[in-house]
Order: C-alpha cells, then sequence, then structure tokens
C-alpha cells in the first residue's frame, strides 16, 4: 500500500483521488501513519463500461483458436 506525507498530500489531493486504487493510500505525519484513504464503494452498474477505451481486443475472443469437428469419429 502506499504512503504519503500528511503535506504533500494536502498539496496534491485532487490529483491523488482521481488515481486512487482499490488498495487506498496511507496519510502519515512524521513517518507515523495517522490515515487511510480507501475508495467509495460502487455499485456493480457503474462498472459497465469503465474499462471503454483502456482495452484493446486482438483476435476472435469467442474462438480456442483450435479447429476440430464435431461430427468426426474418435
Amino acid at each position: 500500500m502506499k504512503k504519503i506525507g500528511a503535506a504533500r498530500f494536502k498539496e496534491q489531493c485532487l490529483a491523488l483521488l482521481d488515481r486512487l486504487t482499490a488498495e487506498g493510500l496511507i496519510i502519515t505525519k512524521h513517518g507515523k501513519p495517522v490515515a487511510r484513504v480507501i475508495p467509495y464503494p460502487r455499485a456493480s452498474s457503474d462498472l459497465i463500461g469503465s474499462l471503454r477505451g483502456k482495452i484493446e481486443v486482438h483476435g476472435d475472443i469467442l474462438s480456442t483458436g483450435i479447429g476440430w469437428d464435431a461430427s468426426a469419429e474418435s
């Protein structure tokens, strides 16, 4: 989990919140943890389409790439 000093957190608060990961962020004062910032849970419906533009699909994702004949005898 990433740790950051309170002064630096104050300076970069909005940018840090935009990049907040699921594990969160620990804020320290004089090297000792004083707070933990974690993302607010989102409804699963908010996740639909959230990766649009971030993932690139190569090839046919519905195929294994292996051809087979179902009517062939063993």
